[in-house]
């Protein structure tokens, strides 16, 4: 190891124009296919491009081309239709004023919910890849232009619990059941992305997240199983790729809010360390997990494994300082007792889903940088 190598979590500020088109077609009204496919393009090219000038590793399509880190499966799968009733995350109700702060906050037309995406209401399938395998052919092209190898390039799917428990079961006997297709009909963007010479990140909130959303007010055990059937399912249709290859993003939601909900990083850390994947995100920037590096000395981090330190908290217009970043990086390092395991990264995404995006844009290239100048100072540190 020379350096600390950066990248982030996925997902990137959209173009206005384009956001407009996927909230459009989220909301079932008539879009331009060739329209969002050429604003789609020219958006990667131009978000592959403000990364590398920005100085990041491990490159992205920021996601652009699809209208949030999930919903995107119901133009690829079929099944989907109607409106899920997602369950709202158990810290917001439990301080009204702040959410009455919340239901106030301006949205404008160009945004998607995912508090009410659709719901399986058939048979959940897999149509065909050739969304995905344009997806991750436009990346290469827009890496090659740049000189950038596919290996330094990622592309994000998401976890099929994240998928089971956000988009409302109404079609099969168990939510079991419905994981299991749903992890079937991913596994087909799973191996697309790898076999175009790409990283595949999981991107699996439901890991944490769902504790205080769809199992709030159930037993902790009840959760801790769901956790291990995801797992089981991942590890499952991820058998025999290679593990150095997989990403695996965990978070407890990409929101500012109380937070005091949130399953603790030890109660999941056993089943997580023992996913297929090779790299391993985690928040440890927002202030309430910023002290979990301690589960890493206690539990052990996967000698297999990189953790990709979240260091730059995706919920605030703050811009951390390049020597905050350095530090949090040192900390990550000393947790995992190897420097050369650590990569800087980013707790979550700056636009999970078009129009919600907590950080606007010049500041999030701005964190980005910071995150990239902290890792050069960290890189002397360690």
């Amino acid at each position: 190891m020379t350096r600390i190598l950066t990248t982030h979590a996925g997902s990137l500020p959209r173009p206005r124009e384009l956001a407009e088109l996927h909230a459009r077609r989220f909301r079932g009204e008539p879009i331009d296919p060739a329209e969002l496919e050429r604003r789609s393009r020219d958006a990667v090219a131009d978000v592959v491009r403000r990364q590398h000038a920005t100085g990041l590793d491990h490159l992205n399509n920021g996601e652009v081309s699809r209208e949030s880190f999930f919903t995107y499966v119901q133009h690829r799968m079929t099944g989907f239709s109607d409106v899920s009733h997602r369950p709202p995350m158990k810290d917001l109700v439990k301080y009204p004023h702040y959410l009455e702060h919340l239901r106030r906050a301006a949205f404008d037309d160009e945004h998607v919910s995912l508090a009410a995406p659709p719901a399986a209401t058939g048979a959940v399938a897999y149509r065909s890849t050739d969304a995905i395998e344009a997806e991750c052919a436009e990346l290469v092209a827009a890496l090659a232009a740049l000189r950038v190898g596919a290996q330094r390039g990622f592309v994000s799917v998401p976890s099929p619990g994240i998928v089971a428990v956000a988009m409302e079961n109404r079609h099969y006997a168990t939510l079991d059941d419905y994981l299991v297709a749903v992890t079937d009909a991913l596994a087909y963007e799973y191996r697309a992305v790898l076999a175009a010479g790409l990283n595949l990140q999981i991107d699996a909130p439901d890991l944490a997240m769902e504790r205080h959303t769809y199992f709030a007010d159930r037993p902790l055990d009840e959760f801790l199983g769901f956790v291990e059937r995801v797992a089981g399912e991942l590890n499952r249709v991820l058998a025999g790729t290679p593990r150095e290859r997989v990403r695996l993003h965990v978070c407890w939601g990409n929101y500012e809010g109380p937070h005091d909900e949130d399953v603790p990083l030890e109660e999941i850390w056993p089943v997580v360390r023992g996913i297929h994947a090779g790299a391993l995100l985690l928040s440890m920037a927002n202030p309430r997990h910023a002290h979990e590096h301690r589960v890493f000395r206690a539990q052990g981090f996967p000698d297999h494994a990189v953790l990709v330190a979240g260091v730059i908290d995706t919920t605030t217009n703050y811009i951390e300082h390049p020597d905050t970043v350095a530090e949090r990086i040192v900390v990550a390092a000393e947790a995992v007792g190897d420097a050369s395991r650590v990569m800087a990264g980013t707790d979550c995404g700056f636009e999970t889903s078009v129009g919600f995006g907590p950080v606007v844009e010049e500041v999030a290239w701005r964190k980005l940088a910071a995150l990239v100048e902290g890792a050069r100072r960290a890189s002397e540190l360690v």
